[in-house]
């Protein structure tokens, strides 16, 4: 490998692990004000609250795709180092989100008022906080919205020391939030919708001040570059099937189960979302720090270092996925009652199954970013993208079935599967990535691990008691187990060398 790949992979490291030491705080945060939102709001309230901000996420089908048109341009541009491009990019993404939050919050005050007043199940009494809150999950989606391409430039310039600060910020306020809800005047779901919102707009502020000191091209003015415009929304128009068959499966999924079973099952279902956020927010925080890099080795038309990068950040996705998962795997109901006290019906398997979703969506995250590099994303979207929208018809076909709430992420799980293999033939075509390669490097490898890593952690649980003690215990082994394991079958003979020296080098300067 040459100097420069050598650069790029330190930069990685160091980024991965600057945002995993702001994760460590976030998860801390994130987990005990989810314990102080639930007692505080109650299991209905938190499930209003979860389906009605899903409801408004059902109108960002659309905007999504916007904003992965609007990181892929940013970053592309500034791979290739168009100062001129990057600047019209940035102004004109800038224009794009302002009348797509202003579309979205027509539909919203329309079409959702309608479906969140005549179609969903909430309780007669808590209709009118439902709506307050719908209004303020609204305004907090809006300037989430024009925050984008702001978010956009910070990762595309590598900047993570400022997305972690910022983030961080964004966590003690959520937890501030939590502490307040008790003690404030007003409804408490009222309450908690408003501080969100509210959290929102000075972060967007915060995030605006910092860009425009340190990047040249976030100084907004107006720009209308036809070909441009159509490039971008070309992109995103395409993208906008994968966007919304997200949306639709998640969300939908959601609505879905409100439904047919009602808000109490939704706060399971948002529990387990909550964990599954947490713990899959790792395997985020390093792909933010390689995303960047996966599209700029594309732009520089560097083929052999993309395939690395790759085969490197789906193997290394699982392991860090896999690490935090396996021991909740293992304890959920008793991870679950120390943590929550209160567990709603349905929470414990809804956590294990969406965490089996995830560790297999880990797969596929830099082949997707890989796909959005090449721009060329229309046979992509049409394939996998539509195959995945069946997600949303299948889930409402098997609860029509009476099958329990449970089957929608059975039916996720199963679509994920099939999903990925249309992704690996499309994108042999698209990069030449060798498929037998994939599977050898990629699936082989971290079926293996896993397999190995769950041997013991199994074993041992067969014994597992209800005490703090020997949870902690077995956490503790299991965690290490894996990690061994990882080091030992997962890791190729280099990079076991390299790991060993990096760790023997930490310890003498310890010393």
């Amino acid at each position: 490998m040459d100097n420069s790949n050598s650069t790029k992979n330190k930069r990685i490291a160091k980024n991965t692990l600057l945002l995993y030491f702001r994760m460590l705080f976030l998860m801390l945060i994130s987990l005990y004000t989810s314990r102080v939102v639930l007692n505080a709001l109650g299991v209905e309230d938190y499930g209003i609250y979860n389906v009605v901000g899903g409801v408004v996420m059902m109108f960002s089908m659309l905007s999504g795709s916007l904003s992965a048109a609007i990181s892929r341009f940013l970053t592309f541009e500034l791979g290739k180092g168009d100062k001129e491009n990057l600047d019209k990019v940035f102004s004109l993404s800038i224009t794009i989100q302002l009348i797509i939050a202003l579309a979205i919050i027509l539909v919203a005050e329309t079409i959702g008022l309608w479906f969140l007043n005549e179609k969903m199940i909430i309780p007669v009494n808590r209709i009118s906080a439902a709506n307050w809150c719908f209004q303020f999950s609204i305004v907090a989606f809006a300037v989430n919205l024009i925050s984008v391409p702001y978010n956009a430039a910070i990762i595309a310039h590598e900047r993570m020391s400022a997305f972690a600060y910022i983030s961080i910020l964004e966590g003690i306020g959520k937890l501030l939030i939590a502490w307040c809800i008790v003690v404030n005047p007003i409804d408490r779901l009222v309450f908690y919708g408003g501080m969100i919102a509210l959290l929102a707009i000075v972060l967007r502020i915060i995030y605006g001040l910092y860009c425009k000191k340190y990047f040249g091209e976030c100084s907004y003015h107006f720009v209308y570059d036809k070909d441009l415009l159509k490039q971008i929304f070309g992109f995103a128009g395409w993208n906008f099937i994968g966007s919304s068959a997200s949306i639709l499966r998640d969300q939908g999924g959601n609505i879905l189960i409100n439904l047919f079973f009602g808000p109490a099952v939704n706060a399971a279902r948002g529990i387990a979302t909550k964990v599954n956020t947490v713990i899959t927010s790792f395997v985020q925080n390093f792909m933010v720090a390689m995303n960047p890099q996966i599209i700029k080795s594309y732009a520089e038309e560097d083929g052999e270092y993309l395939m690395t990068l790759i085969y490197n950040g789906a193997r290394f996705s699982y392991y860090l996925l896999l690490l935090l998962s396996l021991p909740v795997l293992l304890n959920t109901q008793y991870l679950l009652t120390i943590w929550l006290g209160l567990i709603p019906n349905h929470t414990v398997n809804f956590v294990r199954l969406i965490l089996v979703f995830a560790l297999h969506e880990s797969l596929a995250n830099p082949l997707i970013t890989a796909m959005l590099a090449t721009g060329k994303i229309k046979k992509y979207q049409i394939c996998a993208g539509g195959m995945n929208l069946m997600n949303l018809p299948i889930s409402y076909v098997v609860l029509k079935m009476r099958y329990p709430p449970e089957s929608v992420l059975i039916v996720a799980i199963m679509f994920s599967l099939i999903v990925q293999i249309v992704r690996l033939v499309l994108l042999k075509d698209m990069i030449n990535l060798p498929i037998k390669d994939f599977f050898k490097k990629v699936y082989m490898n971290v079926i293996i691990v896993t397999l190995f890593a769950s041997l013991l952690p199994v074993l041992m649980n067969r014994y597992f008691e209800n005490s703090l003690l020997q949870f902690l215990s077995i956490t503790v082994i299991t965690v290490v187990w894996t990690l061994f394991v990882v080091i030992l079958c997962g890791l190729k003979k280099e990079e076991r060398t390299s790991l060993l020296q990096r760790v023997s080098v930490y310890c003498q300067r310890l010393s």
